[in-house]
């Protein structure tokens, strides 16, 4: 299952009668961003009337085939030992249920929520858990002040209330803040959302391939955003927590989502987590205005190639990678200093000119071209100078001349500057030869670069040149792309670490370090899931975990259509592969497919193979999904200094490398010759048809540093 599609959040409320008609503060709202779209948030003045309106929208975004992730901003599950004290088993779905049998409630609001805490009381030998009561009188069996509670046999905090420094507690059920009432009031209507609806409950169900997920929320995660929001002038502040947080949990890339969701500590299992605890700074950034939004997903049908093709010619295989895909990264800001290799998400607009106003070129003397006496010129000399960072404060009188050194800006009065080898001074004067042209070695404000100018485009790979471009105009920082995250995973039963002990039958894992090494040096993020056994459980949970943790997915080995073959496999069965047998040679079966929503590249297991497909292939779509845009290697043509005769029906690419201007192939074809990998320099590609090379024909050559970003 891909990440969501669109996202509802809930503010609920325990209150025991109807919200006033006109929208209000503490009654209960409701966020939502369907399908990238930010709707208006929605007032439900009951509880009957917002859970009315939840199925609705649950029953909707189903129907529409969107994926849907709904957040209460209540606990969904009490502290270790809870549920067994009053259910007899640890399963918090126990208790929900528990509780659905027994919360009354009304159109009015009137429930017996104090009653159903009396009884849960009971359960336990001391006083409490449960605390705090609307009428000192009424329902003996709860304490009206938490004094003389003893939490020592069950925690008063669940861990991810610890985390995330939430100031109340589910067991206070009046006083602000409170939450325990909210839940009391809330279980019962998960228990029935989960079955009357098909809704799964985060982390308790098996979640992950449900078109539903509940899960718990805090708006308190996002308290500066919603700060800075009211501060704007918005008038409800439920309505603004409820409107933030949705937006907040559209834009989160679905990889960070998902590792939200699946990175917790066992405690979670029993009682629940706080989506977003430990990220409250990202939860802020992107609830805000200026908060970029996330790219949309990949569709599953990206790599379909058209119905009836078989064998895929390589010109076609790349204009179905083109097509199909799009930047996955967001748009992140960084210091210029630290921008070399990372891509521009926007063009580099300058801040001011280069130079920024008129300078002098070289170390001499300034004066005005048109005060020259006839003749060769002897002018007074004012006193002072003009030298780089140190302007002249003054104004130059015509027909005299001033002391300039190199960089420094001219000062008013002067627009020529002579060498100062080409001078004599003395006495308070400066002589040289007539002849020097108006304007002579200045340098003009902008003759580079004017203000506002677009410096560099979007999708730029910024080179240390380009930072000098950007730091000389003014930018000290820029816009770009977060790195693009790529996981790399070698398969095979066969594959042992190198420089470890090899059984017969058993080869080195040659693959890996070599991806995750050209990875890294295209400046992208490399990601090591390592080596997975010929199992398929395994594979899957691999996948999974790099799903969570990456945007791509490498694999090698396991791509074809054997009984060893699980990547191919698993992407079959989540539904979204397309098992391509590519004319090309080395490396015709490759395998590719949406995991999660992460594209996954299946490599074929030979690594001459894989570097070639990878090159081909995954180099310009990881550009693309980078941010960098479609690009092409640069290719050179050269004398051939061998010769070859082919078939016709597969493109050829050959280990080769230029020796005396000429490019030599590697001696042998064989593809699982690695040490031609080593030897070559570059890739000489021969065409689909049937060809005859001979020696000092010309032939494309393709350097490995053109594939470079």
């Amino acid at each position: 299952m891909t990440g969501f599609d669109s996202f509802l959040v809930v503010d609920w409320s325990a209150s025991a009668a109807p919200a006033p008609a006109r929208p209000s503060k503490d009654a209960i709202w409701l966020g939502l961003v369907q399908g990238g779209t930010p709707q208006d948030p929605l007032y439900c003045r009951t509880r009957t009337e917002a859970e009315a309106r939840i199925a609705d929208i649950i029953a909707g975004e189903r129907a529409a085939g969107r994926r849907l992730l709904v957040g209460f901003d209540f606990p969904f599950g009490y502290p270790i030992g809870t549920a067994r004290r009053i259910t007899g088993s640890d399963d918090p779905l126990a208790l929900w249920d528990w509780l659905e049998a027994r919360i009354t409630d009304s159109d009015t609001g009137a429930n017996n929520r104090f009653d159903v805490a009396e009884a849960m009381n009971a359960r336990f030998d001391d006083p409490g858990p449960f605390w705090g009561k609307t009428h000192a009188d009424r329902w003996p069996g709860i304490p009206y002040r938490k004094a003389g509670i003893d939490y020592t046999e069950i925690a008063e905090k669940r861990a991810c209330d610890v985390a995330a420094k939430a100031a109340s507690s589910c067991f206070q059920l009046c006083f602000p803040p409170t939450v325990g009432s909210q839940m009391l009031m809330g279980l019962p209507m998960l228990s029935r959302l989960r079955r009357q609806h098909g809704a799964r409950a985060w982390p308790f169900d098996d979640w992950q391939d449900a078109p539903t997920v509940l899960a718990e929320i805090w708006p308190g995660l996002i308290e500066s955003a919603v700060t800075s929001a009211l501060g704007a002038g918005a008038p409800i502040r439920d309505a603004v927590q409820v409107t933030l947080l949705a937006r907040a949990l559209s834009r989160l890339p679905a990889a960070d989502l998902n590792a939200m969701m699946t990175d917790l500590p066992q405690a979670a299992q029993q009682e629940a987590w706080i989506l977003g605890t430990g990220h409250e700074s990202t939860l802020n950034d992107l609830a805000g205005d200026d908060a970029p939004p996330a790219p949309p997903p990949l569709r599953d049908d990206c790599f379909a190639m058209p119905a009836g093709v078989d064998w895929t010619p390589v010109d076609d295989a790349l204009a179905t990678l083109r097509a199909g895909l799009h930047p996955v990264v967001r748009p992140a800001h960084c210091n210029v200093p630290d921008a070399c290799g990372r891509i521009l998400s926007a063009p580099a607009i300058a801040r001011r000119a280069n130079p920024p106003t008129p300078n002098s070129a070289v170390d001499g003397y300034g004066f005005a071209h048109d005060s020259l006496p006839p003749g060769d010129p002897v002018l007074p000399l004012v006193s002072g100078r003009a030298a780089a960072g140190v302007p002249y404060d003054g104004t130059v009188p015509p027909g005299h001349a001033i002391r300039i050194l190199t960089g420094a800006a001219v000062p008013a009065g002067v627009d020529t500057v002579i060498l100062e080898e080409d001078t004599r001074t003395g006495a308070g004067q400066l002589a040289f030869r007539a002849g020097i042209k108006r304007g002579a070695n200045t340098r003009k404000a902008g003759e580079d670069v004017d203000a506002g100018a677009e410096l560099l485009p979007k999708g730029r790979v910024l080179t240390p040149a380009d930072l000098a471009l950007l730091a000389a105009t003014g930018l000290g920082v820029v816009e770009v792309f977060e790195r693009l995250r790529v996981a790399v995973i070698s398969t095979g039963d066969e594959l042992i670490e190198a420089g470890g002990a090899a059984n017969p039958g058993q080869i080195y894992d040659a693959n890996r370090p070599m991806l995750l090494a050209q990875i890294r040096a295209w400046g992208l993020e490399a990601v090591d899931m390592g080596r997975i056994p010929d199992d398929r459980a395994a594979l899957r949970a691999a996948l999974d975990d790099a799903a969570s943790r990456a945007d791509v997915i490498l694999t090698s080995g396991g791509a074809s259509a054997g009984d060893e073959d699980h990547v191919s496999a698993l992407l079959s069965e989540a539904g979204a592969m397309q098992q391509w047998r590519i004319a090309l040679k080395p490396g015709r079966p490759l395998a590719l497919g949406l995991w999660q929503g992460a594209p996954v590249f299946g490599l074929p297991g030979n690594p001459v193979a894989a570097l070639v497909c990878t090159l081909i292939f995954a180099r310009p779509a990881l550009g693309l999904l980078a941010g960098a845009g479609w690009q092409e290697p640069q290719v050179f043509h050269v004398p051939a200094a061998f010769e070859k005769s082919k078939k016709p029906g597969r493109r050829e690419y050959l280990r080769a490398r230029i020796r005396d201007g000429r490019a030599e192939v590697f001696a042998s074809e064989g593809s699982g010759r690695i040490s031609g990998l080593s030897w070559a320099e570059g890739l000489v590609e021969l065409p689909d048809a049937a060809a005859t090379i001979q020696a000092g024909d010309p032939v494309r050559y393709y350097p490995f540093g053109s594939f470079a970003f």
